[in-house]
């Protein structure tokens, strides 16, 4: 008898739990919540749009570069924001929608072994890394995602060079 890491981890049932998949092999978004917010119409107001980067929030963690993607939107939710979806606002929309239906699995750590964090600063608007993992599942090496982690830069980092944003992702 293991731990019920041990076992959970041997076990392929799946586990539905607030929003996501759990199983033996990790962690995923639940395809039936994100079906349902894909179903609605196009925000058409800011209340709406509001309402679907929120529910994306909640995912923001399986998604890369979550923070680049929505600052385009997020401006449209102020007071004094003029509602209108450009090109750039829709091809943002879709993408977050996108990368909703195709988010990775986020597998579950092994303590024994090494990790591999990669860090950016993109686009002078956020911090990011990935924490992935080597793993070897059904006799091969296999790399996989196990977090990302991204937050957006505050107006007196934007301003710094390409170097020391970089080195942001360290602190």
């Amino acid at each position: 008898m293991g731990t019920r890491c041990e076992i959970h981890r041997q076990s392929a049932k799946e586990l539905p739990a607030l929003g996501h998949k759990v199983s033996g092999c990790g962690m995923e978004i639940d395809q039936n919540k994100v079906e349902a917010v894909l179903k609605k119409p196009v925000p058409r107001n800011s209340k709406e749009m509001q309402s679907f980067l929120g529910f994306a929030s909640y995912y923001r963690n399986h998604i890369r570069y979550f923070v680049h993607m929505t600052s385009i939107l997020y401006k449209l939710c102020s007071k004094d924001a003029v509602f209108e979806i450009t090109k750039e606002r829709w091809d943002a929309y879709e993408r977050i929608k996108y990368e909703l239906t195709k988010a990775p699995v986020h597998i579950l750590p092994d303590f024994e072994l090494p990790f591999e964090l990669y860090m950016d600063a993109a686009f002078s608007q956020c911090l990011g890394a990935a924490l992935h993992q080597r793993q070897i599942v059904d006799g091969e090496p296999r790399e996989g995602v196990i977090c990302y982690l991204f937050r957006q830069l505050e107006d007196s980092e934007a301003r710094c060079g390409a170097t020391q944003t970089e080195c942001l992702c360290l602190i």
